[in-house]
């Protein structure tokens, strides 16, 4: 397997600066960050930290699991692991910027979008990624994605995050299959 890293700490760590500032600098309605509980989860927490930064409060944050109102998961072997989502505040009205690490084929984005219509009407839904590698079978266009990269169908992308479990760096790495 051939496995190279393409962006380290200094280059995720400046993109979700920008992202933040940017996220801002949008619109002056305060948002409602949503992460997609795996890979969107460690990028919400640091955007939320890095927005509570610049408004001097940390914004609402929230999870959510999209394994139910995925359209693959009837073709799977098992049934599909939910995990918890948790979004302790009302959307109606609300500007929301949904979280994820890689925006792929779009299919991950459009089941959180479905989920995300059960907790209530958002006046607008943002997308929110780190890194951005082509490919899409949907419709679905990332707002903020300060990595854009060009991959091949048959290379996996994954976003590493320091962890005391885990990866001792944050990385993008890309894999052969």
């Amino acid at each position: 397997m051939n496995r190279k890293v393409i962006y380290g700490a200094d280059e995720i760590a400046g993109a979700m600066s920008i992202m933040a500032t940017d996220i801002l600098a949008l619109n002056n309605e305060e948002p409602l960050l949503i992460g997609i509980r795996r890979g969107g989860l460690i990028i919400c927490d640091r955007l939320t930290e890095l927005i509570g930064q610049r408004l001097g409060r940390r914004p609402a944050q929230g999870v959510i699991d999209i394994n139910l109102y995925r359209d693959d998961w009837t073709r799977a072997r098992a049934l599909p692991k939910v995990g918890k989502t948790e979004i302790p505040f009302r959307l109606d009205d609300k500007r929301v910027i949904l979280i994820d690490d890689v925006l792929y084929t779009g299919r991950t984005v459009r089941a959180a979008l479905e989920a995300l219509v059960e907790f209530g009407r958002p006046s607008r839904i943002e997308l929110a990624v780190l890194v951005d590698r082509g490919h899409r079978e949907m419709p679905i266009e990332a707002n903020y994605a300060p990595f854009k990269i060009t991959t091949k169908r048959d290379e996996r992308v994954n976003v590493n995050f320091k962890r005391e479990d885990g990866p001792s760096v944050d990385e993008v790495v890309s894999e052969d299959l």
